[in-house]
């Protein structure tokens, strides 16, 4: 990338200002007990979580991967996007306040009230593997190899700046400064994504402006712009030059009605780096405010991480690889002076997601292993440091897989098949524990022990063009749903299961903004898929 020296100094400045502020944040709130280091002491505001929300979640996966599958599928593929903002809102509305009255610090301790120490335990250390070895080590990957491309820096070198900087602000201070700093974070990525998508457009539209540039793209690649894919309407090349059928990634209506909602459901309800920050909130009223307000800014986000990858598909850019796109979308449209600008947001991207992950692999350890398992009677100074040495152990291991991964096509795609193996069987886990009061404990280790292992079959058995992993995931959870019916109807017969949660009814009340709000959330949604369709 032509970097100019005022390039350089404002990417430069931004890493070592957000470095030194993660430390300054550290030191000045440091925390007394394991509440203040791993829920900010319960005192987090909503525009703070709505902020920490989308700065934890976008990150090197979605401006890096979701561009590439712009490049190579589309507009379709914000529908992870879009349909996210409706699944915030049915988070926010029906599960957070249970998980707030329940005082939980991590989403294995809900389990293990809701059901008993084993299922907890299985959990805990599903998350523990996917957190580490798939979410640190991809976004490390991911952002090292932008890097690479837009700086020419190595891998390992790429690897190691992305550790320093986010070690600055995810070990020492706990959630409090991890929320703070993304609070600057997620200024910079959004405010450099829209940067990026500006000058992409008004350079496609020969400079006539950003407006015009969006209408010619929707025109000259209207292709690119159907929002349901059906099989054989869009094929693209893989990394390896292999035609595929786009419809193996977001097969028809799915998206709608099927293994989306599941795989959605499963982030934003049942992930603990993302939980953890509505959590921390001073009351429910503040968490659902800052969820909603994290559900508008999800719609806005495919203008940032997908358009520019469908910009580079119109003007045919000579890219081998799909994750290359967005460093070549910096590279051709950004005018030197607002390069570092927009280089930074792809960092800062990176550094809040791995904080974020970091910081919660450090609460469930602690809590729901070290805890549970080694020292039941550790006090909080020694819970404070045994967090923070797992939180640096985690970003270590990350760094070390990330190191020796192969690269994959399109990461982000990779991403959520991976994960779809098991997102069926903790979904079914929560979802019956929390609405369904015969489900049994029996029921549920007995989903999570089959959860993996059939979801691999299948997927063994029945390839992609067959059986795509979203539709493979309504498969597994409508299976495992049955199992969980069958054995908790043998368990427990008529009676409701003894440590069924007793919720009344008027938790769910919200107030009339929230509605509204909701109502606008989904009146957007539908004007787009509508236009889209």
């Amino acid at each position: 990338m032509n970097f100019s020296t005022v390039d350089w100094t404002i990417f430069i400045v931004y890493l070592l200002l957000m470095a030194l502020l993660g430390l300054y944040l550290s030191f000045k709130n440091d925390s007394k007990t394991s509440e203040d280091y791993f829920l900010a002491g319960k005192s987090l505001p909503w525009w703070a979580i709505g902020a920490s929300l989308i700065a934890s979640n976008i990150s090197a996966e979605q401006f890096i991967g979701m561009s590439g599958s712009g490049f190579k599928i589309g507009m379709a593929i914000a529908s992870y996007e879009f349909m996210a903002a409706i699944t915030l809102i049915l988070v926010a509305w029906f599960m957070l306040p249970i998980f707030l009255k329940e005082g939980i610090f991590t989403l294995p301790q809900f389990i293990e009230k809701r059901y008993n120490k084993e299922v907890k335990t299985g959990l805990a250390i599903m998350w523990l593997f996917l957190f580490v070895f798939i979410n640190i080590t991809l976004v490390l990957y991911l952002g090292a190899l932008t890097m690479g491309v837009a700086l020419g820096t190595s891998l390992g070198l790429g690897v190691l700046i992305l550790v320093l900087y986010s070690a600055s602000f995810s070990i020492f201070g706990g959630l409090k400064t991890v929320v703070l700093t993304d609070i600057v974070q997620v200024v910079v990525l959004i405010l450099g994504g829209l940067l990026t998508t500006y000058f992409a457009l008004d350079a496609f539209s020969g400079g006539a402006g950003f407006i015009a540039g969006f209408k010619d793209l929707t025109i000259s690649a209207s292709e690119k712009f159907n929002m349901i894919l059906f099989k054989g309407e869009l094929m693209y090349n893989n990394d390896n030059g292999v035609l595929v059928d786009a419809w193996e990634d977001l097969p028809g209506l799915s998206v709608l009605l099927g293994g989306m909602w599941i795989a959605n459901i499963y982030y934003w309800g049942t992930n603990q780096y993302i939980i953890q920050r509505a959590l921390g909130a001073k009351n429910i009223g503040e968490a659902r405010k800052g969820v909603v307000f994290a559900a508008f800014l999800k719609i806005l986000l495919p203008l940032v991480v997908v358009v520019p990858g469908i910009v580079a598909y119109a003007v045919q850019a000579d890219i081998s690889q799909g994750d290359q796109v967005y460093a070549w979308v910096l590279n051709s449209y950004i005018p030197i002076g607002l390069k570092g600008i927009c280089f930074a947001a792809v960092i800062a991207a990176v550094g809040s997601s791995i904080s974020s992950i970091v910081n919660s692999v450090s609460t469930i350890f602690t809590i729901d292993i070290y805890q549970s398992y080694i020292n039941k009677k550790a006090d909080n100074p020694h819970m404070l440091k045994v967090g923070k040495i797992s939180a640096g152990a985690a970003l270590l291991i990350g760094a070390i897989t990330a190191l020796v991964i192969p690269s994959p096509d399109q990461a982000f795609k990779s991403i959520q098949e991976f994960t779809g193996h098991f997102s069926p069987g903790i979904l079914v886990v929560f979802l019956f524990g929390l609405f369904w009061k015969k489900s049994s404990s029996r029921a549920a280790i007995s989903v999570i022990l089959i959860s993996l292992p059939l979801s691999f079959f299948l997927s063994f058995y029945f390839p992609s063009s067959a059986l795509p992993f979203m539709n493979r995931m309504v498969i597994v959870f409508a299976v495992l749903s049955i199992l969980m019916l069958v054995i908790s109807f043998v368990d427990n017969g008529k009676s409701n299961d003894k440590k069924a949660l007793d919720i009344e009814s008027s938790i769910y009340k919200t107030t009339s903004t929230f509605k509204l709000a909701s109502l606008l959330v989904l009146g957007m949604l539908i004007a787009i898929y509508t236009m889209w369709w």
